[in-house]
């Protein structure tokens, strides 16, 4: 298993586990919600049964003060209304509520536009009671109630525990995946920069060994000993590359077929004869390019392109001008095995690779040197299985020129 998978794998059994977590809380939260809406319930109907009584002993002239002290005390907002709807009474509620039209009774002020909200409220909450009022005619009265606010509180207390517990979470492992990859910055860039001091040395050596051979065996001219000083050149420009990672690179303006062609005929003759190399499309146009860094792009398109052909196969690089959005268009196009359409994504992923020997770090580098340091895009274009892949560079324009066609 790669370091990535394993690591989606770990973010995987913490969602599990703070999923498991928070269903935990809402049911624990819920279990208690009902148990303290039965509680209610029942206070309720102990306030009805007292408010009933209470009427009764005030129609014989027995009504007492503890019977109106435990009607009184209750906690919940009730409202009582004759059969005509008409609010009689309350208890629980903030009475003192003002807001347009207000009325004075006892010295009070209330707000009846409160009440008529509360009932509504209410209505909707709970089915009233009914019991036997004290008009001459016997009519209903109706007794409502609605949760206490500390009821309502708490059904929504897990959701509330749950968005700050995800906060924290969030915050944390944001905080937390950021020191560490500034920390895995840290340590890359000093091995970077280590490995480019390291080489340094027998790069040295063999440039001076390269002269010594031509100057005992007289080759100049010998073909073998220039393709010995291009391979040199090249761990120059790869020592180069290490030396400057954690710094910011220099972008110029450059000719993409020009740098393209150059790094195609350098490539081509240390890999196969079965596999040709083609570049086609606009010659002219230009771009803002980090040479070196994009040759790194170029490279590792190529050997990702090589490795998927098997036998003989063709790869084409064809450049073309977006003159529309001002943009450069550089299709990497191989016959190789091509690649799943679940994997177009993927492939960028760090630690992906289909090889046994390999790091999947390639493609993951070469995403980030296009997005990062050329302000670009790459992606998979295109691919089928068995018959190959086009990746796509999105690079910006720098100059525009009439288009002529290289074949």
């Amino acid at each position: 298993m790669n370091p990535y998978e394993k690591k989606r794998r770990w973010k995987f059994f913490l969602l599990v586990f703070a999923i498991v977590i928070g269903t935990a809380s809402v049911f624990y939260s819920d279990f208690f919600v009902k148990k303290m809406e039965r509680e209610e319930q029942l206070q309720f109907q102990l306030y009805v049964r007292v408010t009933e009584q209470s009427l009764i002993m005030y129609d014989n002239d027995i009504y007492t003060p503890l019977i109106e002290l435990i009607r009184t005390k209750t906690k919940l907002p009730v409202i009582m209304t004759d059969s005509k709807g008409e609010i009689i009474g309350t208890q629980g509620l903030d009475s003192t509520k003002t807001n347009y039209n207000i009325e004075k009774k006892e010295g009070v002020t209330y707000d009846p536009a409160y009440f008529r909200r509360e009932l509504r409220k209410m209505k909707k909450q709970h089915p009233p009671t009914p019991i036997t009022g004290l008009g001459a005619d016997g009519s209903r009265w109706l007794i409502y109630y609605k949760d206490s606010p500390t009821l309502t509180q708490l059904r929504y207390f897990p959701y509330i525990q749950l968005a700050v517990i995800a906060l924290f979470l969030l915050t944390a492992y944001v905080a937390f995946s950021s020191a560490r990859k500034a920390e895995q910055d840290q340590v890359w860039v000093g091995m970077a920069k280590e490995t480019a001091h390291q080489l340094g040395t027998p790069i040295s050596s063999l440039m001076a060994w390269v002269e010594l051979i031509k100057s005992r065996f007289d080759a100049e001219d010998d073909p073998l000993i220039a393709e010995m000083e291009n391979d040199i050149k090249r761990l120059e420009v790869i020592t180069d590359r290490f030396s400057k990672i954690g710094s910011k690179p220099v972008v110029e303006d450059h000719v993409v077929y020009t740098v393209i062609y150059n790094f195609v005929e350098y490539f081509k003759l240390r890999t196969s004869d079965k596999t040709r190399f083609s570049i086609t499309g606009d010659d002219q146009v230009r771009a803002m390019l980090n040479v070196p860094l994009f040759d790194w792009v170029i490279e590792n398109l190529l050997k990702n392109a090589v490795n998927a052909i098997d036998n003989e196969g063709k790869i084409t690089i064809n450049i073309i001008e977006n003159l529309t959005k001002e943009e450069v268009f550089i299709d990497v196009t191989d016959t190789g095995t091509g690649i799943a359409r679940s994997k177009f994504d993927a492939v960028f992923q760090p630690g992906y690779t289909t090889r046994k020997r390999g790091w999947g770090l390639g493609l993951s580098l070469t995403k980030r040197i296009i997005e990062n340091y050329h302000s670009g895009q790459i992606f998979v274009k295109d691919s089928e299985l068995g018959k190959g892949t086009t990746f796509r560079i999105v690079l910006k324009s720098s100059i525009t020129y009439e288009p002529t066609t290289n074949t």
